[in-house]
């Protein structure tokens, strides 16, 4: 099989300005992981509240986690029809259509009615939100990332998609800033009352930024030469799923591990601060904050150290100590002490970024150029459900279940240890060409 090796300028196409394309990668999965920390942090603190009042508040909360959850069952949709898209039109439309549906949904949800004034609507709406926004992101993530690692240096495929992967950590740090602010200044009735609106309208300023940077940058230059030489995969859903059905459950299930730490990092801790150990929300969303700080310059980091090394080898070492820390968070977070409570954020957040910073390029360097926009979708957004979906609400109904967080240490160890079977069985790519 053929393969492409060079630079966007080596095969005679151009290549976008390396900064504006390092911020069209970004700017996508920014905005994801902005409206997932903000509806992620509502619904851990308030959102039992305003859309499911009349219930235990932890069956609140985790009929809230529920709502997340269908973000997530939505995802492979997108990926089926924004991938296959993306593998027939090109990347750089599909991620124009995902970035505009994101940004109106998210600030939607800011405009909705709550159950008090609308009743068994108000849930409803939320849910349906959820579900088309959901489907949006099945396709921007793939998208995003082969436009930073079709474009650029085959030798530097770590450093290029690391600006993809940096998303979700600037994300988070802008949604976990917003709503620090937010609680800092306003007593709880006023946040209750508008406050939680105002983060999820201020979404809309992120997508006029991002279209902006997206309308600059040229379409993949490995799409364009499959264009040109007329070898682009007619229906590549069956393609992949025919040919390359071993390689997408591997590339799938490399997410699973790093996907459930982060649901307990960022997502279930908030609960359990807050509402188990009782403590205030500031000293939950401020550990948060310190910690994905820490993320973003993490996950660069180990993302060029996967070109070094491999993937296998910095993943492993990601694998090792999820299994390590989903003890020890625990641990730190019982002892109630602030500064324990910000190094249980860091370490989780560190130790995610050594499983997120090489999780990239180890799902679209399983598949060739003509199905590779397919492929990842479908990978990363299958796996999402069983990973990242879902672990909110296990965590929690595994918590009101023992009254412990032992069940939770181990369910996120056995998570590892999925993402660990897959390198034992999956190959080395690092140090190899992309498919053509």
């Amino acid at each position: 099989m053929s393969s492409i090796t060079g630079t966007a300028e080596s095969i005679g196409l151009p290549s976008a300005h390396p900064k504006r394309l390092a911020l069209a990668s970004m700017v996508g999965t920014t905005l994801e992981y902005y409206d997932f920390t903000i509806y992620n942090t509502m619904a851990a603190l308030v959102f039992s509240q305003l859309f499911f009042p009349s219930v235990d508040p932890m069956v609140g909360t985790m009929l809230a986690f529920s709502t997340y959850a269908i973000g997530y069952l939505s995802r492979p949709l997108g990926g089926l029809f924004f991938g296959r898209l993306g593998d027939k039109i090109g990347r750089r439309a599909v991620l124009v259509i995902t970035l505009i549906i994101m940004g109106l949904t998210t600030a939607t949800i800011g405009l909705l009615p709550t159950y008090g004034s609308a009743g068994i609507l108000a849930p409803l709406l939320l849910i349906t939100l959820r579900f088309v926004q959901g489907v949006a992101l099945g396709g921007e993530w793939a998208g995003a990332v082969l436009l930073a690692v079709e474009h650029g240096r085959q030798d530097q495929r770590g450093l290029n998609a690391s600006w993809t992967q940096m998303g979700p950590a600037l994300g988070t740090l802008l949604g976990t800033g917003l709503i620090y602010g937010f609680t800092s200044l306003m007593d709880n009735e006023t946040f209750l009352a508008w406050g939680w609106r105002v983060p999820f309208l201020l979404s809309l300023a992120l997508v006029t930024f991002g279209l902006w940077v997206r309308s600059g940058v040229e379409e993949s230059p490995m799409f364009k030469q499959l264009e040109e030489a007329h070898t682009k995969a007619k229906a590549p859903i069956k393609e992949v799923v025919t040919n390359h059905w071993r390689r997408l459950l591997l590339a799938g299930g490399s997410r699973i591990g790093g996907d459930v730490l982060y649901g307990l990092v960022v997502v279930f801790t908030l609960t359990y601060v807050t509402t188990v150990l009782q403590l205030p929300k500031s000293t939950a969303l401020m550990a948060l904050l310190i910690g994905t700080g820490f993320n973003a310059l993490a996950v660069p980091l180990f993302a060029i150290l996967s070109d070094h090394w491999g993937r296998r080898p910095v993943l492993a070492l990601g694998v090792v100590s999820t299994i390590v820390w989903a003890f020890l968070m625990f641990a730190l977070l019982d002892t109630t002490q602030t500064l324990a409570i910000v190094l249980a954020s860091v370490g989780g957040l560190i130790v995610h970024a050594c499983l997120y910073g090489p999780q990239a390029l180890f799902i679209i360097e399983q598949f060739p150029t003509r199905i590779r926009f397919t492929g990842a979708s479908l990978a990363y957004t299958f796996a999402g459900i069983i990973g990242g979906g879902f672990a909110p609400l296990i965590m929690a109904a595994l918590f009101k279940s023992y009254s412990s967080s032992y069940a939770i240490s181990i369910y996120v160890a056995g998570a590892a240890c999925v993402t660990g079977l897959v390198l034992l069985l999956a190959r080395e790519t690092a140090h190899k060409p992309l498919e053509e």
